[in-house]
């Protein structure tokens, strides 16, 4: 598969799933969660109340970890694990344009102080369980 063919595919596994795992480092160890994403291209984001514990971890380790797709039946799947840095995006226009009402059980509305996103651009992202092909990185 070339590598225009990789990108489309990741895509189109970004743009099926919004629910993913989102791992941070607390104490060194992996710190998973299930989170929303958004994305723009290849550039990921989450909402987060600033008054988390990802917060916290993310300034002291940025490095993270999502694995996102695998939301059908899973069995056969697509899905991508992607290593990237993070950085808190607290951003008003980011915070308009993604706003949902969905979010009002956590935050106040779009202007909420807490109500912050977590962007995080990738490192490496590779494609996984794509018909039984072998794991393909996409170049970055």
């Amino acid at each position: 598969m070339s590598q225009n063919q990789l990108k489309e595919k990741v895509l189109n596994v970004i743009g099926d799933s919004k629910i993913g795992v989102l791992s941070s480092v607390e104490n060194n160890k992996p710190h998973s969660r299930y989170m929303t994403f958004f994305h723009d291209e290849l550039t990921f984001y989450t909402p987060t109340s600033a008054k988390t514990e990802k917060i916290d971890e993310i300034e002291k380790n940025p490095h993270v970890h999502i694995l996102i797709g695998y939301e059908n039946e899973g069995l056969g799947d697509s899905y991508l694990e992607i290593s990237g840095k993070s950085i808190i995006n607290d951003s008003q226009e980011l915070k308009d344009k993604l706003w949902n009402k969905s979010f009002e059980q956590w935050f106040e509305g779009p202007k909420d102080p807490n109500y912050v996103f977590l962007q995080i651009k990738p490192e490496s992202i590779r494609l996984m369980n794509n018909n039984g092909e072998p794991p393909q990185e996409l170049s970055l």
